[in-house]
């Protein structure tokens, strides 16, 4: 990896070897700063506090050797990478400002792409993860992780039976709830369809009918305009001696016939005027026929009014027009529909959810005998590593319990409680030494003990689903003594199958590393391209030298130092 203002460290390059490799140097050196960029080219939280003071990014490059047809390598050339020789080049850039940029094999990728390659690829582990070790539920997914398929295939199946039981179960709590609610708005949708259907309404009525009622109130203002109108187009034949209209336009159209031969325009001009007659003829048949049709019945127009003010009070409620009354009586019959159903679907329901209930049980069982199953396996397997980490009278083991709910699932012929994970509740449990009692590892480990535990449960899974790379960032706290010699011996046996990375404070665990790297500041405060070297020979003697004692110099701290190597060479 290059680093280049990231923390303390100004321009760096960490080179780490296949095998152990320990990082080291003084306190506040930068040497988590390894782990923070590592993270970083993992999809980590870009956090522009962790900017150089005075520089305008920080910017982490790094080179991944993956496995021909590895996951990662085949996710990474879905999203466009290109590998070089078989190597992944990936480049994360943050800005002061808090803007983050990803780069995966000379590709600008979302940062989730490279989260989702780092499962892939590298196990990290801090104090913060310890701390994540005592929850129960991190403990749960630990053991389901190690179950593999045992637990997977029936969690799969029981995370889905569970969700539908969940929408099942609101919906039908939503049904029974509002019971009341939704009888009243039946009951008003019923009063109003019956109110429609008692009227009958067709479609369009009340525009006639105001048409109608408007001609019956006015019959005789408009039977004496038509007579009139009548009477100037077609003549009185009460006063022989009136001019009409039909008459005029007929004796105009006479004079222009008589001449219209010698112009062709006069011609057109007498075609207009015969065709106007024949139009003033036509609309004077149809005020002859109007004013005969016209009924002045007083009767009927009571009938029409009577009609319309049942409509209209139909439109004062349901609808502006009768339209919109009878579109609103459809979407209530489809409504009420709905609602009178509610009954046959609160029954669908019921049993429905009874169905899941019965289903849930069945795997929560199946879950419950896998994860103990796999629980005594595991707890047998992290027990036997602990034996070599200078724990050799401790005891691991798993409590897979439930909590007895009447209104759970049914498991070992008890009603326990349930959630999206199943019914079980796990807790990971210690005995330090013979004759202790098995006690919750958050309360029963020391902060040495829970180092170690969390190493055993890792090379535990290395064996089970192992990834190319760990990285530990002084998962050795709180570890002193022939207890670090162990766990230093160990990282060396893990490493002989993955890479293993451990920035350490310990020097017994230092020197079993293949590869020991020094992070030095420089006068000023920086790590530059110079502050993080190889050590090798004598160089490497001195740092564990100081790392023993705190003196360089100190013979007896340089024949400790010498002999711890000595011993790791001999067992490498």
């Amino acid at each position: 990896m290059r680093i280049r203002s990231l923390g303390v460290i100004d321009d760096a390059v960490v080179e780490l070897s296949p095998g152990f490799t320990a990082v080291t140097g003084e306190t506040g050196a930068g040497k988590t700063m390894v782990v923070t960029s590592l993270g970083l080219l993992l999809g980590g939280r870009a956090d522009p506090a962790l900017v150089r003071i005075g520089a305008k990014a920080a910017v982490v490059e790094g080179r991944i050797a993956l496995r021909a047809g590895a996951t990662a390598a085949i996710r990474a050339e879905e999203a466009g990478a290109e590998l070089d020789e078989g190597a992944l080049l990936v480049s994360r850039t943050v800005s002061a400002e808090g803007r983050s940029r990803a780069f995966l094999g000379g590709r600008s990728v979302p940062v989730g792409v490279l989260a989702e390659l780092a499962d892939e690829l590298v196990a990290v582990h801090g104090q913060t993860d310890q701390q994540g070790l005592l929850r129960p539920a991190r403990q749960r997914e630990a053991l389901d992780r190690y179950a593999g398929d045992a637990v997977a295939g029936p969690l799969a199946k029981y995370a889905e039976a569970y969700r539908r039981l969940r929408a099942v179960a609101g919906e039908l709590e939503e049904l029974t709830t509002r019971a009341r609610e939704r009888a009243q708005e039946a009951d008003l949708l019923r009063f109003g369809l019956d109110e429609i259907a008692a009227v009958e309404p067709l479609p369009g009525e009340d525009t006639e009918l105001a048409a109608e009622a408007g001609r019956l109130g006015h019959a005789e203002a408009l039977a004496s305009a038509a007579a009139l109108a009548h009477a100037a187009l077609a003549g009185n034949p009460e006063d022989p001696e009136s001019v009409d209209a039909t008459t005029l336009v007929a004796g105009a159209h006479r004079a222009l016939e008589a001449v219209r031969s010698h112009d062709p325009a006069l011609a057109a001009l007498a075609e207009r005027i015969g065709e106007v007659g024949i139009l003033l003829g036509d609309v004077a048949g149809e005020l002859a026929g109007y004013a005969d049709d016209l009924d002045a019945d007083p009767l009927r127009l009571a009938a029409v009014e009577e009609r319309r003010a049942a409509l209209t009070a139909l439109t004062r409620k349901y609808g502006e027009d009768i339209e919109a009354v009878l579109a609103w009586a459809q979407q209530s019959a489809a409504r009420l529909t709905e609602l009178d159903g509610d009954d046959d679907r609160i029954g669908e329901l019921t049993a429905e959810r009874d169905g899941l209930r019965g289903e849930l049980s069945v795997l929560a069982q199946e879950l419950s005998d896998a994860r103990t199953e796999a629980a005594a396996r595991f707890a047998d397997a992290v027990t036997a590593e602990l034996a070599s980490l200078a724990m050799p009278h401790a005891r691991v083991s798993f409590a897979v319990r439930q909590v007895e709910d009447p209104e759970g699932v049914e498991v070992d012929g008890r009603t326990v409680a349930y959630g999206p994970t199943g019914a079980d509740e796990v807790e990971l449990l210690l005995a330090p030494h013979p004759g202790a009692p098995a006690r919750p590892i958050a309360k029963g480990a020391s902060g040495g003990e829970l180092s170690r535990v969390m190493l055993a449960v890792e090379v535990v899974f290395a064996g089970t689903d192992p990834v190319p790379t760990y990285l530990f960032d002084e998962v050795d706290a709180g570890v002193g003594g022939r207890a670090a010699v162990e766990i230093g011996r160990r990282l060396a046996k893990l490493a002989k199958s993955a890479q293993v990375v451990v920035v350490t404070h310990l020097p017994q665990v230092a020197a079993f590393a293949d590869r020991q790297l020094l992070v030095e500041k420089t006068n000023d405060g920086t790590v530059t391209r110079s502050g993080v070297t190889v050590l090798e020979g004598e160089d490497r003697v001195r740092e564990l030298s100081r790392m023993l004692a705190g003196q360089e110099d100190s013979e007896t701290a340089r024949a400790h130092a010498e002999e711890l190597l000595a011993t790791a060479r001999a067992e490498g």
